[in-house]
């Protein structure tokens, strides 16, 4: 029982590791798991998995057949390892088929579904890609599988085909006055400062969720010491009707200075379905969604009740991102399955109800107020092409 449990400690190490971009640790721990049980195809197939990401792909075909050779029957590692050769020998299509089948038969393999974004991208499917992307990381809690597959070649435009076709096509007497042009020409400070920002807020996939949780606790922070500065900034809606509009926004940020369950609970359901969400939707259709469920919440809580008493808090816009995470499973629920859309469905349920339990303390026309502009938002921000697709 002590070797089972050794062997299950490498395996998940390499796991981990390789999620994380740690690929040498990954292939360290695989080794350590072969020196303990040769025969197991679970270990050679991480060995595989992780010399890929180190470009080792010599050792990889062995470590693939070598998991073939333990199960010649087939089995999901023999199936994984199929996929991993056709891949070196650029044949996704065919790779892409296999993984399929490996998910069908055990959604929960976090690297089949980060393989499988790595498939759909060579395949120019880039939204299906980025949807297994994020399952991948759901699976692997975080993990986003950096440099863990051969780097994809650089796929053409429609603009730089055509481009490529007419000077093809160019006259010869042409060609020399065209080439004494420069076709192309240095981006300007601007453009590299552009190109430099969206790589850097690339890397960070949640960055706005971490900024809009420090931006809560630094408002709380200051309102805890400072009670002009929270009166000054709470929703209070027969001050807003005299023309102080600025409330129904800053009252976004603002949390019960006396209470500190308030802001530790939003900023944790902040946490963890703001970071997804920002996965799903990008980065700045997420921001606009959580604003515009926050200002669409507090409107209603002026328009139904303005003379009703003081209201502060987050729970509106994080209501709208809950909003937004039902309706991207509602709109992709053939691809994604109805556990998901169930389990959303009772938090969701649950929410409510301890809402409505919790007597005059909760502000539930800003709840339902945020979720459903969450919600309407979301529909409208996500890509129309892709939603014929499943729904």
């Amino acid at each position: 029982m002590e070797a089972q449990t050794d062997i299950q400690t490498y395996l998940e190490q390499g796991k981990q590791a390789l999620a994380q971009g740690r690929a040498r640790e990954a292939a360290i721990a695989y080794a350590h798991g072969a020196q303990l049980e040769a025969e197991n195809p679970a270990v050679h197939l991480g060995l595989a998995e992780a010399n890929l990401a180190l470009g080792n792909y010599g050792v990889v075909h062995m470590a693939c057949r070598r998991v073939q050779e333990l199960q010649p029957m087939g089995g999901p590692e023999s199936q994984i390892a199929q996929a991993l050769l056709d891949l070196l020998d650029r044949r996704y299509d065919r790779a892409l088929q296999t993984i399929d089948v490996i998910i069908s038969e055990d959604p929960g393999i976090a690297y089949a579904h980060a393989l499988r974004a790595h498939l759909l991208r060579a395949t120019g499917q880039d939204y299906d890609a980025n949807l297994a992307s994020a399952r991948a990381a759901r699976l692997s809690y975080g993990g986003r599988f950096n440099n863990a597959f051969p780097a994809l070649e650089k796929r053409e435009t429609p603009i730089e085909r055509e481009a490529t076709a007419a000077q093809n096509n160019g006259a010869e007497s042409q060609r020399v006055e065209r080439e004494s042009v420069p076709s192309w020409s240095p981006p300007g400070g601007m453009q590299r400062q552009i190109i430099r920002t969206r790589f850097t807020l690339s890397q960070y996939p949640s960055l706005f969720t971490y900024a809009l949780i420090v931006i809560n606790v630094i408002v709380y922070a200051l309102t805890k010491f400072n009670e002009t500065l929270l009166i000054q900034l709470i929703q209070y809606n027969p001050l807003i009707l005299q023309g102080q509009y600025w409330r129904l926004f800053t009252s976004m940020f603002l949390h019960d200075p006396t209470n500190i369950l308030h802001i530790a609970l939003n900023m944790l359901s902040l946490f963890f379905v703001g970071r997804f969400v920002e996965i799903l939707f990008g980065k700045w259709r997420y921001l606009l969604i959580y604003f515009l469920a926050g200002l669409g919440g507090n409107i209603l809580y002026l328009v139904l009740s303005p003379a009703g008493p003081p209201s502060l808090g987050a729970s509106g816009a994080i209501f709208g991102i809950f909003g937004a995470l039902g309706i991207f499973y509602l709109l992709n629920r053939r691809a994604i399955g109805p556990g998901m859309i169930s389990n959303w469905l009772l938090w969701l349920t649950l929410n409510l109800v301890l809402g409505f339990a919790g007597g005059d303390n909760i502000n539930m026309l800003a709840h339902i107020g945020g979720l459903v502009v969450g919600m309407l938002a979301a529909f409208l921000l996500l890509p129309r092409q892709r939603r014929r697709r499943y729904i």
